[in-house]
């Protein structure tokens, strides 16, 4: 009986590590894929950057205008 209490310890302490394993595996697959959206992110902000230097002033304004709305958003003032 003592055997059989060890026994389904020790499966259940494999089977934790096979879920941490697999758990290890999923988030190191996240990462290779995170570093497609980090190359995309950059293109993204390099593209963000240029339209800026083309129209700063608008650009400037589109930012206040946006800042104005999202303060309006969250104030808690009715």
């Amino acid at each position: 009986m003592y055997n059989k209490k060890i026994d389904a310890m020790d499966e259940e302490i494999l089977q934790n590590l096979n879920r941490r394993l697999d758990n290890a595996l999923d988030r190191g697959r996240k990462v290779v894929k995170d570093e497609q959206l980090s190359e995309r992110l950059d293109e993204l902000k390099d593209q963000a950057e240029s339209t800026i230097r083309k129209h700063p002033l608008k650009s400037v304004a589109i930012g206040l205008l946006a800042g104005y709305i999202v303060g309006k958003i969250f104030s808690s003032e009715e």
